[in-house]
């Protein structure tokens, strides 16, 4: 992944990329529909938004109100059905369950991803472990991937999506199958990862705590369709520097948790 002194839009050996002028996602009345043509059922409707470059959007609501699916649409894993998608820089995908190759080590599933990208044999060494380090698994290379705790085999998820040196990472609920600490964990060396390189992230959850540590804007949903309803502003320090573990017992923290919980109760009765 770039340095931390690279800018935003700076990315790999080939040198500076720079970021583009206007956003890095934008969706224009994006619906979505499931089931058959005369009843289908509208899962996402008439969705507007944009992402900045450095952003880190976070996405909340009942379940069921499209979140996954606008995440989804912005990885190009599905088609709108009315509407347009505009993602305009490489993109990362972790999910919510690791989808490891199970008789492959670590370092094996770092080289399949890094050759699907291009990335010459006689480099992928190096960057395994230029990966790990910034995963904080350094030397874990040689691990059979069931050997890892679930918090080591996320982290290598995470390495893998960035394998490609993405400018934009999408996560879907990627700590909602952890424990308590190791998410806690996992939540400061993300926030700590996007504000070193620069990444634009679109981050799942359905927690309003990991919303409001994480996120620089939250937004939050309904169902039935599912839409954006309410904006929630996190003007909270986001420089590599921050501690987040001091930040979790702030007044501002807490207040903003309140904030969002009352957004997402209420959108879930609308829905």
């Amino acid at each position: 992944m770039a340095p931390a002194d690279r800018r935003p839009g700076d990315t790999g050996p080939s040198g500076p990329r720079p970021a583009p002028a206007g956003p890095d996602i934008a969706l224009d009345g994006v619906s979505v529909r499931y089931g058959p043509a005369r009843n289908p059922v509208t899962a996402v409707g008439d969705v507007s938004l944009t992402v900045a470059p450095g952003e880190f959007v976070v996405l909340v609501g009942p379940s069921g109100c499209g979140k996954t699916t606008l995440l989804r649409l912005m990885a190009g894993f599905e088609r709108p059905a009315a509407g347009t998608v505009g993602v305009h820089r490489k993109t990362g995908v972790v999910f919510q369950q690791p989808r490891l190759f199970p008789w492959r080590t670590v370092a094996g599933n770092l080289a399949f991803a890094l050759a699907r990208h291009g990335v010459p044999r006689t480099g992928r060494a190096t960057r395994i472990e230029e990966l790990l380090r910034l995963v904080g698994l350094p030397g874990m290379g040689g691990r059979r991937t069931w050997e890892l705790s679930g918090g080591q085999r996320q982290r290598v998820a995470i390495a893998r999506a960035l394998a490609a040196e993405p400018q934009i990472l999408l996560m879907d609920e990627p700590f909602a199958a952890l424990d308590a600490l190791t998410r806690e964990r996992l939540q400061e060396e993300v926030r700590t990862l996007a504000a070193t390189t620069g990444t634009t992230v679109v981050f799942v959850t359905h927690s309003a705590e990991e919303a409001v540590l994480l996120g620089s804007r939250v937004l939050v949903m309904a169902a039935a369709p599912g839409r954006i309803v309410e904006e929630v502003a996190v003007p909270l320090p986001r420089d590599p520097d921050t501690d987040v573990a001091a930040l979790r017992g702030a007044a501002p923290v807490a207040s903003l948790r309140a904030e969002l919980a009352r957004a997402t109760r209420e959108a879930a009765l609308t829905s």
